[in-house]
């Protein structure tokens, strides 16, 4: 008996819904005009601040940049890579310069001179080039911007065969790689 009350209770049909009916722009103008779409905004473009004569740097191409080079070379006594009072001088200098222009990867080119053999003088350019880097992330230039690489003997600055010639090609070079 119970089964049949359940039963005829879920019988009954439930009255349809009535919804209201979708109004369309056209439904619900009274006939008159349309008002007008607002007007878009315009926003001022900004204008980037001129270059400040100063900074004639940042517009320069590498290769012009590289070859009237902004920063101070490192020079070494004979068989050393200790950096002496002028090359932290120097090397201040070219920190200055790569937080000023913090965009700028440098390649540290670590040279010697012809005496000794093709190692030796390998492997005294890239102490050379490890210790100007060095300094210069002590004095807060990130080393992912600072690349080094060793020429030894290979690329003498002044060709010459005397003290004074040598003494111009012991250094740390310092070359713009990517801006």
């Amino acid at each position: 008996m119970m089964a049949l009350i359940v039963t005829g209770a879920c019988g009954k049909k439930k009255p349809p819904v009535t919804r209201p009916p979708v109004s369309t722009p056209a439904a619900t103008s009274t006939g008159g005009p349309r008002p007008a779409p607002p007007e878009p905004v315009h926003e001022p473009v900004p204008v980037p601040a001129e270059p400040m004569a100063s900074d004639t740097l940042s517009s320069i191409d590498i290769d012009t940049l590289n070859r009237n080079s902004p920063f101070e070379p490192v020079f070494f006594a004979l068989d050393q890579d200790d950096i002496d009072a002028a090359g932290q001088q120097s090397l201040n200098h070219n920190a200055e310069l790569m937080k000023k222009y913090p965009t700028w990867i440098v390649t540290i080119e670590g040279h010697s001179d012809e005496r000794g053999t093709a190692e030796y003088n390998l492997a005294l350019g890239e102490r050379r080039a490890l210790a100007a880097r060095n300094y210069l992330v002590s004095l807060g230039v990130p080393a992912d911007h600072l690349r080094t690489v060793s020429y030894g003997k290979e690329f003498p600055f002044e060709p010459g065969h005397d003290e004074g010639s040598w003494s111009k090609n012991r250094r740390a070079h310092f070359v713009v790689t990517s801006k």
